[in-house]
């Protein structure tokens, strides 16, 4: 039988993009390196251009400088989230330390960070307090360095103003709480546009071509994240699109003419467009059942370029033609040596949960199956996050549907996609409305006649994993047949008192302050409950994770095994909060999947050994 490398993509990407200014190259990081490092493409099609050969560090975020013949990157190295800002040239070569200060963090900000004129670079970083994000601006002829604004807390930088005297800026208040501000590109007082009326987030989008406003994305007096220019004066919204569902992506033309942006449907991408000098509604190609993210626009507005995958093929770029709708793949990243023909599509369904609310999950059958089913339920991460139909961890569904394993991926409460309201039922109730949910897809599944009930699985990552450990010890009663757990919070007190400086104040929102709240946050966390796990469990953990610190395993397989549960722990040394290496995450998803098979379907399990 196939192993989980035949269905990994030949090729991985970041979720980064990015178009040259004369519109002839995307620059983007691929792992063919087996390290993700920066790629640069004809969009015309042609060969690849490996520009950097990092072997430790992983390019997290990339951008042109105006002239086309250098990019700004940011990486950090074996997965400890310091990023750093470097320079390169476009045909390769040693890349030049734009930053370097040990344990701090310099980030991009949304948009293209370098000056139209091309002479300035401004980013983000907290080398002045760890606990503070402040934006700085770096003269790229002499290197001066000139810090334009002192944060108190996390930021979010926007994008540059046509002319080069303005930045759009968002401070973060409690949760998604977003308060956006102008400010001179030489320093100075900002300029403040949204009130406190009411909490709101706002996701900054490129300038208008006369500077008279910018784009915006924001759920400010809605449910959902609706489109809208924000005018830079009276800071009034003039709504371009309001949907009953998210828009998450939005691109604008050079000439400021053609503005297209992603609806998420139920978790499909759908494509959205606009002449802005008419108003009229742009005529968009129906994109494939999947995913969209990282989406430019040209200067003429003729195409966009974008990352897309669907749940029986791998992210890959592409070039969309706007006035055809016919879609160009740029990259051609496929399953290593499976056959997509044979892959499942998923089946999205909904059923209810305590509180009358119904959960969408999408569910991935075996083709031919129907009855005894061994079934893995899989929480995702965030938890403000999605399932979505993609290429879900790069073919882990896949594999495990190909050995009669089904999976449900529920969106349960704290999930983006379905309104803000849904979304913050999460907040500082880890372990409560969220528990009930999982309760309810396993009872679900539970009652299908499909269903073996004595083979059901956990798997998650990050929060998911503490979904993951919350259903082993707090629902032992619904007898799960194996767990996996993918650098998992196991208490939440020692979670939020390790958590960074600058995400604090975030955490305190999101989970609850460890100093305040430490009765509730125990009374969570899955340590608590650890004497009622007594399902197989397999633990992974990145020695180097500054999110979810390595303690946090280590306490719970000390005290598992010393109880005698079966309990395998794997620990990578040069991995962070999720696994970057290529040979680290295929070991790492094959060991988890083989794991789960010979729990969730012996049988299948057996054939393979036998075949091995």
């Amino acid at each position: 039988m196939p192993s989980y490398r035949d269905f990994r993509p030949t090729l991985r990407f970041q979720p980064i993009l990015a178009l040259s200014a004369d519109c002839s190259q995307i620059a983007y990081a691929d792992d063919a390196s087996g390290q993700f490092n920066l790629t640069v493409r004809p969009v015309v099609g042609g060969p690849e251009r490996r520009v950097t050969d990092f072997s430790t560090h992983t390019v997290r975020k990339a951008s042109w400088h105006p002239d086309g013949r250098t990019l700004i990157f940011q990486a950090d190295q074996n997965g400890d989230e310091r990023t750093q800002l470097y320079a390169i040239a476009a045909e390769g070569g040693e890349p030049t330390p734009l930053t370097d200060v040990t344990g701090a963090q310099f980030t991009l900000g949304y948009g293209a960070p370098v000056s139209p004129d091309g002479k300035y670079l401004t980013y983000v970083g907290n080398d002045r307090s760890r606990a503070d994000q402040d934006i700085l601006v770096r003269d790229l002829t002499t290197g001066e360095v000139n810090r334009i604004y002192e944060g108190d807390g996390r930021l979010a930088l926007g994008h540059w103003s046509p002319d080069g005297s303005r930045l759009s800026m968002a401070l973060w208040r409690e949760g998604y709480d977003h308060v956006v501000h102008i400010l001179p590109a030489s320093g100075g007082p900002t300029k403040r546009l949204t009130s406190d009326e009411a909490v709101a987030a706002y996701w900054l989008g490129p300038w208008l071509p006369d500077g008279s406003g910018f784009i915006v994305r924001s759920n400010a007096g809605r449910e959902f994240t609706g489109l809208a220019v924000i005018d830079a004066d009276s800071g009034e919204l003039t709504w371009i699109d309001t949907p009953d569902w998210d828009v998450e992506a939005v691109a604008l033309s050079a000439d400021g003419r053609t503005l297209v942006w992603v609806v998420n449907v139920g978790g499909a991408s759908q494509l959205r467009g606009r002449d802005l000098r008419t108003g009229t509604d742009l005529p968009m190609p129906e994109l494939p059942l999947g995913q969209a993210d990282a989406i430019s626009v040209s200067a003429d507005g003729a195409f966009a370029v974008v990352l897309l995958s669907t749940p029986t093929r791998p992210w890959n770029a592409a070039a969309i033609d706007l006035v055809t709708g016919q879609v160009r793949w740029l990259t051609d990243s496929v399953p290593g040596v499976a056959d997509p023909a044979t892959f499942v599509d998923p089946i999205l369904v909904h059923y209810p949960t305590h509180d009358g609310r119904q959960v969408p999950a999408y569910l991935y059958l075996p083709a031919g199956a129907t009855s005894d089913l061994g079934v893995l339920l899989s929480i995702h991460g965030g938890p403000v996050y999605q399932e979505r139909p993609a290429y879900v961890y790069d073919g882990f569904y896949q594999y495990l549907v190909s050995h009669g394993v089904a999976v449900l991926a529920p969106n349960a409460r704290g999930s983006s996609g379905y309104g803000k309201t849904y979304e913050k039922l999460v907040f500082r109730d880890w372990g409560g409305g969220d528990l009930g949910d999982f309760a309810a897809s396993a009872q679900w599944l539970r009652e299908q006649d499909w269903v073996d009930p004595a083979r059901l699985g956990l798997f998650g990552a990050s929060y998911g994993a503490f979904g993951v450990l919350s259903c082993l010890a707090r629902l032992p009663e619904m007898d799960w047949a194996a767990g996996v757990d993918l650098f998992g919070p196991s208490n939440l007190v020692t979670l939020a008192e390790a958590t960074p400086p600058a995400f604090r104040a975030l955490v305190a929102d999101v989970i609850g302050d460890p100093d305040t709240d430490a009765e509730m946050l125990l009374s969570r966390s899955p340590i608590t409950y650890v004497d009622q796990i007594r399902a197989p469990l397999f633990v992974l953990q990145g020695a180097n994770d500054p999110r979810v610190p390595r303690g946090e395993s280590d306490q719970l397989v000390e005290r598992l095994r010393a109880r005698g549960v079966e309990v395998r722990y794997d620990v990578y040394p040069d991995e962070g909060h999720g696994f970057v290496k290529s040979e680290n995450q295929i070991k790492a998803r094959s060991d988890a999947a083989d794991f789960l098979i010979e729990r969730l379907n012996p049988e299948a399990a057996r054939t393979a050994a036998a075949g091995a």
